[in-house]
C-alpha cells in the first residue's frame, strides 16, 4: 500500500502540473479554431500553480533565502529604513499627483471662467450696440409702432465672432431678429429666452445632452427689450482652443448630478411675473435632492463624451500623464436648475510647471534647479547610508560568519584554531573570548585526560587495595569472622585483616591511617604488609618443626614472645612506621591473637576504638589494653590484653567511619550500633553488617559519605 505524500509534496506536485497546463493551454490559443474556445482556462491554471507554489516559496525563502544573517540583515534593513522611505514616497506622490491634478483643474478652470467673461463681455457690448440703435429710432421716430434692428453688425462689437461654431441669437420684444454676421457664423433660432434670466447671465448652459459655452444680455429700451444671447457648443476644436498648452479636455455633457444649490458664490435670482414670456405659463421648479442624470433623448443619444486638446510627449521619464476629475457648474436651459457635469483634464507635470511659472520663468529656473540639486544630494546622502550600512552589516556578518566557521572547527576537534581578529568592538571582544574559550578548552581537556590517568591509576590502587583485605569470611573451629571496609574515596586508609596461624590460632587487625586518598592508602598498604610479615614471619620460625635451637631443641621463649604477643609485634609495627615515615604520619591499630583451644583472645590496641564484646547475657566488654596510636612516638611500650569467648558471645571492632557521621541529629554513636548489633544478633554476620550500613546509609541521607568505614565481626559457637 502507497504511504499518502506529505501536504507540501502535494501541492508541489499540483503547482508544476498546473504550470504545465497553462504552458499548454496558451500554446493551443494560437491553434486555428481552439483559441476561441479556450478562453479564461490558461489564465485560471496560471492562478492555481501560483497559488499552490506560494508554501514552496514562502518555505525556500524562510530555509534558504533567509537562512544567512546576511540575508536577514539585509531584510531588515529593508523593512526598518526602506519602508518608511517608500510609504513617504507613496504618501508624497500621492499628495503630488492629488495636487498636481487640482492644479490642472484649476488651470482648465480657470481659462474657461476667462473666456466666459470674454464672450460675456463680447454679448454685453453687442446688446448695448443694439440698444443704441433702438433708441435713436424711437428718438427720432417718438415712439414708432414698429422699431427693429439693423441687420448689420458694426466692427467693434463683430469681434464676438472669433469664437469658432458660434451661434447668436438677438430677440426684440421675444421676436428673433435678422442679423448679417461673418462667414462661419449663423443665426440661430435660439428658443425664447427661458423665465429665470433677467439681466445677464453667462457659464455653461444644457440643453438635452448637449452642452454650451454661453452669454446672455438683456437691455431694456423703452417699453422694449432687446435680448442677445451667444452660445457654442462645446466641441473639440473649442476644448482643444480653451486648453491649448494644458493638455486634453474631456467633458461628458450627458452625465451630471443634478444639484438643489446654486454653487458656491451665486444666489438664484427671484422670478418676477412680468418678466415671464408670454410662451412660457410658469417656470419649472428644481429637484429637492441631487441625483445622477444620464441623457436618454432619442435624438441626443449618440452624444458621448468631447475631448479636445492634445497631449504632448513626455519631456523625460517622469513626465507622466496626470489625469484627474472635476465637474463644471451648468443651468439647465428649461428648468434653471444647477447641474454639475461630469470633465477630467489629463497633463503632464512639465506643461504644470510651465503654466505655474509662466509670469516668472527666471524664478521657475531657479526652483526647478534648487529642487534637483536636492534631490541630487538627497541621493547621494542615501546612497552613503547604503554604503555605510552595508560596511557595517558586513563586519557583523563577517563575525558571525567567522564564529560559525570556528564552531565547526572546534566541533571537528581542531581545537588549535582561532579566529584572526583586527577590529576593536564587541563582536571583537566575542572572537577574543571564543579564542579564549578555546585554549580554556585546550587546558580543560589535558586536565581532564590527566584526570582520568589519575582515576584509571585510582582503579588500579583500588583493585590492589581489595586484594589486600581477606577475599572471604573466615571460620576456624568454634570462631566466625566477617568484615567489611566502604572507602569514602576511591582507596581507603583503613585496614582490617584476618591471618590464620594453622589451625590452632588466627590473628586479627583493624587499624585506621591518618589522613585519606592515596597517601593513607599507602601507608596503610605498608602497614598490612608488616602486620602481614611480623605475623607470618614469626609464625613460619617459631611453628615450624625443623627450626630448632642449639640448646634443648626448642625455640627461644623470648624469641616467640616478640613475635606472638601483640604488645610486642605492636611495638615493632610503632618502631616501624616511625623510621620509615613523614613525622606527622600515623595510624591507630588494634591487634588480635586467638587460639583455637583455649578459646582466648589476646590483644593490644594502639589509639583505635576499643572493639567491643557483647555476652550472650547482655553485658559489654571494651577491649581497650594497649597504648597510644602507633608510628607517632619512638620506643613505646604497649600493654597487652587477653579475654577468654564463651559461647554466643559477639566481637565488633570498628573505625570511628561507624560511630562519627551527623546529620542534624547529631553522631551516629556507639549506641546505635550495639542496639542494631542486639537486635539482629541472631542473624548470620553479612547480615548484621547489611543492617549496620543500611542505618548508617538512612542517617547520612543525600550527604556524602565523610569518611571510609571499616567493621569486623567475630561470634564464637
Amino acid at each position: 500500500m502507497l504511504r499518502p505524500l506529505p501536504t507540501w509534496k502535494k501541492k508541489r506536485g499540483i503547482a508544476f502540473w498546473s504550470l504545465v497546463i497553462a504552458v499548454a493551454l496558451f500554446v493551443l490559443r494560437f491553434v486555428p479554431g481552439l483559441g476561441g474556445h479556450i478562453g479564461f482556462l490558461p489564465w485560471a491554471a496560471l492562478l492555481v500553480s501560483i497559488f499552490a507554489s506560494l508554501p514552496a516559496l514562502f518555505r525556500w525563502m524562510r530555509w534558504r533565502l533567509l537562512w544567512k544573517l546576511r540575508n536577514r540583515l539585509f531584510v531588515t534593513y529593508a523593512l526598518i529604513g526602506l519602508t518608511p522611505v517608500v510609504l513617504f514616497g507613496l504618501l508624497a506622490g500621492i499628495a503630488a499627483y492629488v495636487l498636481l491634478g487640482q492644479f490642472a483643474n484649476f488651470a482648465a478652470t480657470t481659462v474657461i471662467n476667462a473666456e466666459q467673461i470674454g464672450l460675456s463681455a463680447d454679448t454685453e457690448a453687442l446688446a448695448l450696440h443694439f440698444q443704441q440703435e433702438l433708441a435713436t429710432q424711437i428718438s427720432s421716430k417718438g415712439q414708432p409702432k414698429i422699431i427693429s434692428i439693423p441687420p448689420e453688425v458694426p466692427a467693434e462689437a463683430a469681434r464676438i465672432t472669433r469664437f469658432p461654431g458660434l451661434e447668436v441669437g438677438v430677440y426684440l420684444d421675444g421676436k428673433l431678429q435678422r442679423l448679417d454676421l461673418p462667414a462661419g457664423h449663423a443665426l440661430t433660432a435660439i428658443p425664447t429666452p427661458p423665465a429665470w434670466v433677467q439681466d445677464h447671465f453667462r457659464g455653461l448652459i444644457l440643453s438635452g445632452n448637449r452642452i454650451y459655452f454661453s452669454a446672455i444680455s438683456r437691455m431694456p429700451v423703452g417699453k422694449h427689450s432687446v435680448v442677445v444671447i451667444t452660445g457654442v457648443q462645446l466641441d473639440s476644436q473649442f476644448l482643444g482652443q480653451v486648453v491649448y498648452g494644458l493638455g486634453t479636455l474631456t467633458v461628458w455633457p450627458h452625465v451630471h448630478f443634478v444639484s438643489p444649490q446654486p454653487p458656491s458664490g451665486r444666489t438664484p435670482r427671484r422670478f418676477r411675473a412680468n418678466s415671464v414670456p408670454p410662451s412660457v405659463t410658469a417656470p419649472v421648479e428644481p429637484m429637492n435632492r441631487p441625483h445622477l442624470v444620464i441623457g436618454k433623448d432619442k435624438q441626443d443619444r449618440n452624444v458621448g463624451e468631447v475631448t479636445g486638446g492634445a497631449l504632448p510627449k513626455a519631456a523625460t521619464i517622469f513626465d507622466f500623464p496626470i489625469t484627474f476629475p472635476t465637474f463644471f457648474d451648468a443651468r439647465d436651459w428649461s428648468t434653471g436648475a444647477w447641474d454639475k457635469v461630469l470633465a477630467q483634464v489629463t497633463s503632464r507635470p512639465s506643461l504644470l510647471y510651465q503654466r505655474l511659472f509662466q509670469q516668472s520663468l527666471l524664478l521657475g529656473g531657479g526652483v526647478r534647479t534648487a529642487l534637483i540639486t536636492t534631490a541630487v544630494a538627497f541621493l547621494f546622502l542615501e546612497l552613503l547610508a547604503i554604503f555605510m550600512a552595508s560596511r557595517l552589516s558586513r563586519t557583523i556578518t563577517r563575525s558571525v560568519s567567522d564564529l560559525y566557521h570556528a564552531t565547526r572547527e572546534v566541533d571537528q576537534g581542531r581545537l588549535s584554531y582561532r579566529i584572526p581578529v583586527s577590529r576593536q568592538d564587541q563582536l571583537a571582544a566575542l572572537s577574543r573570548s571564543f579564542n579564549a574559550m578555546s585554549e580554556s578548552l585546550v587546558r580543560l581537556l589535558e586536565q581532564q585526560k590527566e584526570k582520568e590517568r589519575m582515576e584509571g591509576e585510582l582503579e588500579i590502587a583500588q583493585e590492589v587495595q581489595s586484594n589486600l583485605f581477606p577475599s572471604s569470611d573466615v571460620r576456624l573451629e568454634g570462631l566466625e569472622l566477617h568484615g567489611l571496609c566502604r572507602p569514602a574515596r576511591t582507596v581507603s586508609g583503613d585496614y582490617y585483616d584476618f591471618l590464620v596461624l594453622g589451625d590452632h590460632a588466627l590473628c586479627m587487625a583493624i587499624g585506621d591511617i591518618s589522613g585519606k586518598g592515596i597517601s593513607a592508602a599507602l601507608l596503610m598498604a605498608g602497614l598490612h604488609s608488616a602486620v602481614r610479615a611480623f605475623s607470618l614471619g614469626g609464625n613460619e620460625m617459631f611453628g615450624n618443626k625443623a627450626f630448632k635451637s642449639t640448646g634443648n631443641g626448642q625455640p627461644a621463649a623470648s624469641s616467640m614472645e616478640v613475635f606472638q604477643s601483640p604488645a610486642n609485634l605492636m611495638r615493632l609495627l610503632n618502631l616501624h612506621l616511625y623510621s620509615s615515615t613523614q613525622a606527622e604520619k600515623y595510624a591507630t591499630l588494634f591487634l588480635a591473637n586467638y587460639d583455637v583451644a583455649s578459646r582466648v583472645l589476646r590483644y593490644s590496641n594502639g589509639g583505635q576504638l576499643p572493639p567491643l564484646v557483647l555476652r550472650a547475657d547482655g553485658s559489654v566488654l571494651r577491649l581497650d589494653k594497649g597504648g597510644t596510636v602507633v608510628g607517632l612516638l619512638d620506643d613505646i611500650f604497649y600493654d597487652e590484653g587477653a579475654i577468654a569467648l564463651q559461647q554466643g558471645d559477639l566481637l565488633v571492632a570498628y573505625s570511628d567511619g561507624v560511630t562519627e557521621p551527623e546529620n542534624e541529629f547529631g553522631d551516629f554513636g556507639e549506641a546505635r550500633m550495639v542496639e542494631i548489633v542486639h537486635r539482629n544478633r541472631h542473624l548470620p554476620l553479612p547480615e548484621i553488617t547489611e543492617q549496620i550500613m543500611q542505618a548508617l546509609k538512612d542517617w547520612i541521607g543525600a550527604e556524602e559519605q565523610p569518611d571510609d568505614i571499616t567493621l569486623v565481626l567475630a561470634r564464637q559457637n
